[in-house]
């Protein structure tokens, strides 16, 4: 008997580990069943997909709307027409990613790597993208309206014909961007530098600007 209890024991604890490595926590189980629910229908919408490697998936005019997509791995991933409006893509990897047409309208992209990323005709009115790395990205005729860009890094980035009307673009790098007939009204750039960039056809008379860097290096204050 002495020896029963013991073995019977130990069985005991080798069932209960396996038993916790079997069934997963609900958290994680929640994760992978939104996760399955995306990759079988392409739409998740409010899903958890936090964390989620879904580098050069299709998910082209896929449902993400409110979903959670903060630190996301999305490089190289097909979201054209995507619906990721209110969609929370914090520090999520989106280099490469095509996002032409695809509505982001007040998604949250702070800290969002987007270097090289095509956002043509893309909705971002009222997005949070404060931090977000833009490098070479394609927004051609987006729409940035009321979007804020505080400390973006958007050097080379294509904005031409892009709607920035009442976007907060304070201490942005837009350094040899193109804003070739970009509509600026009421756009903050305080602190911006524009070095090099295109401004042909660009009205800045209803721009703030202070402390902004010209594209000739000159600073212009006169709002400040």
């Amino acid at each position: 008997m002495s020896h029963i209890a013991p073995t019977l024991l130990s069985l005991a604890r080798k069932l209960t580990i396996t038993a916790a490595l079997i069934l997963p926590t609900g958290v994680l189980a929640s994760d992978e069943s939104d996760l399955a629910q995306l990759q079988a229908t392409k739409a998740c919408e409010n899903c958890d997909l936090s964390e989620s490697d879904l580098r050069r998936a299709g998910l082209a005019a896929a449902s993400l709307a409110g979903a959670d997509l903060s630190g996301a791995r999305l490089w190289a991933t097909d979201l054209a027409s995507a619906d990721l409006s209110g969609a929370n893509l914090s520090g999520a990897n989106l280099a490469a990613a095509s996002l032409s047409g695809a509505s982001l309208q007040n998604a949250n992209l702070s800290g969002a790597y987007l270097t090289n990323a095509n956002l043509h005709g893309a909705n971002l009115s009222g997005a949070d993208l404060t931090g977000a790395v833009l490098t070479q990205a394609s927004l051609q005729g987006a729409d940035l309206s009321g979007a804020t860009l505080t400390g973006a890094y958007m050097e080379l980035a294509n904005l031409s014909g892009a709607t920035l009307s009442k976007a907060n673009l304070t201490e942005v790098n837009l350094l040899s961007a193109n804003l070739t007939d970009a509509a600026l009204s009421g756009a903050r750039l305080s602190g911006s530098v524009l070095l090099g960039t295109k401004l042909e056809g660009v009205n800045l008379q209803g721009a703030i600007l202070c402390n902004t860097v010209m594209p000739d290096g000159a600073t212009e204050s006169r709002d400040c």
